[in-house]
């Protein structure tokens, strides 16, 4: 299994590199970062600091989205990183929410998302697309490779990762959501001619390596109300009881009292007091090292191929340093 580290692009970027070596030396191969031009740092300008840093690690966005930028700046940005610095990005994207709502714009549609999706992938590696009806071609790139991994949860999201990405991007480690979401992105790339397996598994949820359960809930609660954006942009296009998505994900918002992105994606995060301790169980990887362990092998065994700490909290550094002396090892060693 592998295992990447997701953090915000706070100032200094200087940290953020710094955690990234760290990272990689603790056993990490992949270093993604969030990407809201408005609430964080710029993270294209600091993926290159990360790379010129590091030795093998593998960068992206978790995740972009095909309205902050236009299409070939996207693949272009990509391209000129593996041109340097020899194919180690991969393209995270999806609709958007935070990148996109603090600016005061809706999501993008789904099909938007598919058709940049294999716009951004084929100029990244120096393919002719059409961009708005007009045929580009980024003649400079040579050899150059993007894998693109698509985050969902609805039906119609899972079906158009299995359809068109490389890999799929489940922000959550709950093991029965996980492996009926697993099974719907395989079965639509199987429908699709594709072969299932081909498809990248990541689960990304934050990691908290803790005896002190309650304080570990604590510091991951913002999970849930993050992931509760997204929950209840489904309740509102299927309803509450819908039999095409499960009540496992979706129940839990009923006390959700709208959210504020100023708080986005950080422990302490008011909007975020509605999330049970239950859903943050589940949802998270907190305890000691052992259930830590317990649970990525059953993730591992549902077809998992990467587990991605989402890092904020305040135990950065130590949590990257367990899973490099305790966690990491007992999966791969």
């Amino acid at each position: 299994m592998d295992f990447g580290l997701v953090l915000q692009t706070d100032p200094p970027a200087s940290a953020v590199v710094s955690l990234m070596q760290r990272a990689e030396h603790n056993g990490f191969r992949y270093g993604w970062t969030f990407d809201s031009a408005v609430l964080w740092q710029e993270p294209f300008v600091i993926y290159s600091q990360i790379l010129e840093h590091t030795q093998q690690m593998h960068v992206g966005p978790m995740v972009t989205n095909p309205g902050t930028r236009t299409w070939e700046v996207t693949a272009s940005t990509f391209a000129t990183l593996n041109d340097m610095f020899g194919n180690r990005t991969v393209c995270g994207i999806g609709r958007g929410d935070s990148a996109m709502r603090v600016a005061g714009r809706k999501p993008n549609t789904l099909a938007r998302l598919g058709e940049a999706m294999g716009v951004i992938r084929d100029l990244a590696e120096g393919r002719e697309a059409e961009v708005d009806g007009q045929p580009l071609r980024l003649p400079w790139v040579r050899d150059g490779k993007l894998p693109v991994w698509m985050a969902a949860y609805g039906p119609k999201a899972l079906a158009l990762t299995g359809q068109k990405a490389d890999g799929f991007i489940l922000q959550l480690a709950d093991p029965y959501l996980t492996a009926s979401m697993v099974t719907a992105v395989r079965t639509a790339a199987s429908d699709a001619g594709r072969d299932p397996a081909s498809v990248t598994i990541c689960v990304a949820a934050p990691a908290y390596v803790s005896d002190d359960l309650p304080h570990a809930r604590e510091q991951c609660r913002w999970f849930g109300g993050m992931v509760g954006n997204h929950v209840a942009d489904l309740v509102s296009r299927y309803g509450e009881h819908s039999d095409l998505v499960p009540e496992a994900l979706t129940s839990y918002i009923k006390a959700r009292e709208g959210y504020d992105y100023s708080h986005h994606g950080r422990a302490g995060n008011p909007s975020t007091d509605f999330v049970p301790d239950e859903i943050v169980d589940r949802f998270c990887l907190l305890g000691p090292a052992e259930a830590h362990i317990e649970k990525l092998k059953e993730l591992r065994a549902l077809g998992v191929d990467q587990f991605a700490v989402y890092n904020m909290h305040d135990a950065k550094e130590a949590t990257i340093d367990a899973y490099g002396s305790e966690i990491i090892p007992a999966l791969n060693g």
